[in-house]
C-alpha cells in the first residue's frame, strides 16, 4: 500500500517513517529539513519522545507505512509540525485498532485534535476490515473527553485513572 497523506481543510498528515522515528531519537531533524517541515516549538514534546519508539517498533514489522501506525499534524499553512495522531498497529482479528493523538503545548485548543482525528478516522474506515476503533483518556482529561465525544465515542468503561471509549463503522 502506498501512503502519501491525508489533507484536511488545514492540516496535512504525514505517516512517520522509521528513518524520521530514528532522527526524532537521535534529535536530528535531517530528514524533516528535506521534506521541507519545520518543527512546531515544543515538537517533539515529552508524549512524542515516549511514544516515537513504540512506533518505531510497529514500522519494523511492515516494509513501508501501513497507515496503522502514526502520522505527523502539519499545519499546512506554515509547514510546521504541531503533534500526531494514528493507531497502535494492524487491526486485530475482531477489526479492532486503537486510536491516540496529541498536539504540542502552544498549538492546543485551535481544533486541531480534532480535525486531524477525522481525517485520520475516515481513512481507517475506509480501510478492509476495521471495524471498531477504540480509545481511551485519562478521566482529568477534559479535552480530550470533549473530542472524543464529539467524534461520536461511546464511553464502554471507566475506572479509577482512566476513561475507554469505542466508535463502531456504520454502514
Amino acid at each position: 500500500m502506498m501512503l502519501l497523506q491525508i489533507r484536511t481543510p488545514r492540516l496535512e498528515l504525514l505517516p512517520y517513517t522509521k528513518t524520521i522515528c530514528e532522527e526524532t531519537m537521535n534529535g536530528s531533524t535531517d530528514m524533516l529539513d528535506q521534506m521541507g517541515l519545520v518543527p512546531g516549538a515544543g515538537w517533539p514534546d515529552a508524549d512524542t519522545l515516549d511514544t516515537v519508539p513504540r512506533i518505531l517498533n510497529n514500522l519494523q514489522k511492515v516494509k513501508s507505512p501501513s497507515g496503522f501506525e502514526s502520522w505527523m499534524i502539519i499545519a499546512q499553512s506554515t509547514r510546521r509540525i504541531v503533534g500526531d495522531v494514528g493507531f497502535k498497529g494492524l487491526p486485530n482479528e475482531a477489526g479492532e485498532i486503537d486510536l491516540g493523538y496529541g498536539v504540542i503545548e502552544g498549538e492546543r485548543r485551535k481544533g486541531f485534535a480534532i480535525e486531524a482525528a477525522i481525517g485520520i478516522l475516515d481513512w481507517a474506515f475506509d480501510q478492509k476490515g476495521v471495524k471498531v476503533i477504540t480509545a481511551s483518556c485519562r478521566n482529568d482529561n477534559f479535552g480530550s473527553q470533549k473530542i472524543l465525544t464529539s467524534l461520536h465515542f461511546s464511553i464502554i468503561n471507566e475506572d479509577d485513572e482512566m476513561i475507554y471509549w469505542r466508535l463502531s463503522k456504520t454502514l
